[in-house]
């Protein structure tokens, strides 16, 4: 038989003076991570960590990297977005160059969540600039 504890006995919520500590206290990629979490559910994009193959996403976040890769065939635009949660690579295909996406810049991204190779990637997507 279970026993269930009285819900006076539950652990509360943490209080403003808690997170304040904690936010003092943590490492700026934790505080990072928890800044663009925050933003992601502010903004009503969802979460790359819940996104799944063959789902039309929109997610936002910062560019951590941005790559030109030359291919024989098509060159290709591959930038690494996080979002506090995990990333997603974007991969524009047939571009060498896009003015604005650079690393550190925030953007928001629309399309069809793909892995290929075990990474979480969106081809082409729709993008929307953020500042800074």
């Amino acid at each position: 038989m279970t026993e269930t504890r009285p819900a006076a006995a539950q652990p509360a919520t943490r209080g403003w003076l808690s997170r304040a500590l904690q936010k003092l206290t943590a490492d700026d990629q934790t505080v990072d991570a928890q800044e663009l979490q925050s933003d992601v559910a502010s903004s009503g994009c969802a979460p790359v960590s819940s996104c799944r193959k063959g789902q039309v996403v929109t997610v936002t976040g910062r560019l951590k990297s941005v790559v030109y890769t030359p291919r024989e065939t098509v060159p290709t635009l591959e930038a690494e977005l996080f979002d506090g949660s995990g990333s997603v690579t974007l991969v524009w295909l047939g571009r060498r160059r896009i003015p604005g996406i650079e690393p550190g810049r925030r953007l928001t991204a629309r399309g069809r969540f793909a892995a290929f190779d075990g990474q979480r990637v969106i081809y082409n997507p729709w993008y929307e600039l953020g500042a800074g």
